[in-house]
């Protein structure tokens, strides 16, 4: 079992390490997309530094779509993290794929191509071309997700806590919106802004700028919690943490509540119900837990 938390820092990525994070997950501009806050080459040599003393593992996100010029400066990154003996990158672009296969790196892939991951079929055309793993879209099913399991050997991220990424432009279309209302005003993650349905007044989706362009998330944060045990016994073993919009110390005890639970299904003694009203105490008043897509019917959804 792998249970994978994105870092902010090599100070949270230590505490995460000490509270039972088996992979940190890290990355920088303009390379990773969605992170908490984007890393330089520096800081991720310390916290893979920090990780292997554990014997703990980081994976770097190279997940970014990327255009001429950032496939032209990504050989020079990918040698970079292949000398810091980087585990493995995420990777979208078949571009970036194949620069790294050019480059001979001994430098695994986890194949991420957002929501484009939607069969065991497309998974397993990238494990043909070398891949190590896969994350799979956040919209999908968990009946899907243990069909598409079930017929792979090389197994299948899940988000089994945090925002989803429901859209995303390359634009800074914030920025453009207070440039042609005549404002001057912030637009970063800190900021705090965020929009709402119209036919919702209680919604709320986080919407913020970064030097990737414009992002909006999800209501709610997804958790599986109490799926924890069905997805062991599924082989869905690979659990994602994303604290994208939860920084700090309080996505540190959450990541430490979910690394208690892993050792319990892992024992034979887990019981949902307890860590469910525990997470509950954790989480942010303004963020709502759900399961999203994950309960649903396929067929309520495609």
């Amino acid at each position: 079992m792998n249970l994978i938390a994105t870092a902010e820092s090599v100070g949270q990525a230590e505490a995460l390490l000490d509270a039972g994070v088996d992979t940190l997950y890290v990355g920088g501009h303009p390379f990773g997309l969605r992170l908490p806050r984007p890393l330089g080459i520096e800081e991720i040599k310390e916290i893979i530094h920090l990780a292997h003393g554990r014997g703990k593992k980081v994976t770097v996100a190279c997940n970014a779509l990327m255009h001429n010029k950032e496939i032209e400066q990504l050989g020079a990154y990918l040698s970079r993290l292949a000398e810091l003996q980087a585990d493995a990158i995420t990777v979208g672009d078949p571009g970036a794929i194949l620069t790294l296969e050019e480059l001979k790196l001994p430098l695994p892939y986890i194949y991420d191509g957002e929501t484009l991951v939607t069969s065991a079929e497309q998974i397993a055309f990238w494990l043909k071309h070398h891949a190590v793993g896969a994350v799979a879209a956040r919209e999908l099913t968990l009946i899907e997700l243990k069909e598409m399991q079930s017929r792979l050997e090389k197994p299948i991220e899940v988000l089994v806590y945090g925002p989803t990424c429901i859209h995303q432009s390359g634009r800074p279309l914030l920025s453009n919106y207070y440039r042609y209302e005549g404002m001057s005003e912030r637009s970063d993650k800190d900021r705090g802004l965020f929009l709402r349905d119209p036919k919702n007044p209680e919604s709320q989706y986080p919407i913020f700028e970064d030097e990737d362009g414009t992002h909006i998330f999800s209501t709610e944060d997804l958790s599986l919690m109490a799926q924890l045990q069905d997805l062991k016994e599924n082989r869905l073993i690979w659990w994602k943490l994303d604290g994208v919009l939860l920084r700090g110390e309080p996505f540190v005890r959450i990541a430490a509540l979910f690394a208690e639970a892993k050792q319990a299904v892992e024992s034979g003694t887990f019981e949902p119900a307890g860590y469910c009203n525990r997470l509950k105490d954790l989480q942010p008043a303004n963020r709502p837990l759900g399961t999203g897509f994950y309960l649903k019917d396929p067929k309520e959804i495609h």
